[in-house]
């Protein structure tokens, strides 16, 4: 029985607009309207949701978990990247302190982190880790992961084997949900993501 992982990013937040990894801001009326409208014409079928601890997700997995009586697993490891320095400001506010460290991460985030902030390899180590873990854990069923658009671009990138140098270039919109499936005994290449039919159709924009 194949193992299917349905990914949700959370919706619009209180200080949308900024890099807010760690930061741990609340959904706005607006971002929960897009969550409940992300999954409206979805059958709720998952058999476990697993969060991210931060309230921007959590709360909202909490909510669909007591509606239709899923449990719920929190996960650090599906955290946002941390933004060191930058966090809790925006690009505009960098632009006059930092424009060529901005410049350099959105080039090639891979080699240029945040001042004081995470490395992207190891960013990529912790969120593989927990996605290994989920598949091993809860393997042939229905799974929903309310995580952020940092994880989600990490595990878009290891299943289409994208360059995780590129991996700013795939857009992620709040409240984006994409759906991905693992047969048994394929490879990770062989995993199937709803809507996305090839590297040059996909998200990257």
């Amino acid at each position: 029985m194949p193992t299917q992982i349905d990914l949700l990013r959370h919706g619009e937040t209180v200080h949308s607009g900024r890099y807010c990894g760690s930061t741990n801001h609340p959904l706005t009326r607006t971002g929960w309207m897009q969550m409940w409208q992300a999954i409206k014409n979805r059958p709720i079928e998952w058999q476990q949701i697993v969060t991210s601890p931060l309230v921007r997700c959590a709360d909202f997995a909490e909510a669909i978990g007591q509606r239709y009586a899923i449990p719920v697993t929190y996960d650090e490891r599906i955290q946002e990247i941390h933004f060191g320095d930058w966090e809790d400001r925006s690009s505009a506010e960098l632009m006059h302190t930092n424009a060529d460290a901005l410049a350099c991460f959105w080039r090639d985030p891979f080699n240029h982190p945040p001042p004081n902030g995470e490395y992207l390899p190891v960013f990529m180590t912790r969120v593989l880790s927990a996605w290994h873990a989920v598949q091993q854990q809860f393997n042939g069923q229905k799974i929903l992961l309310v995580t952020h658009g940092g994880v989600i671009r990490i595990i878009i990138c290891h299943v289409l084997q994208f360059p995780l140098e590129r991996m700013l270039e795939i857009k992620i919109e709040h409240a984006c949900f994409k759906q991905i499936q693992i047969n048994p005994g394929q490879s990770p290449q062989a995993m199937l993501i709803s809507g996305l039919q090839s590297q040059s159709e996909h998200c990257v924009k």
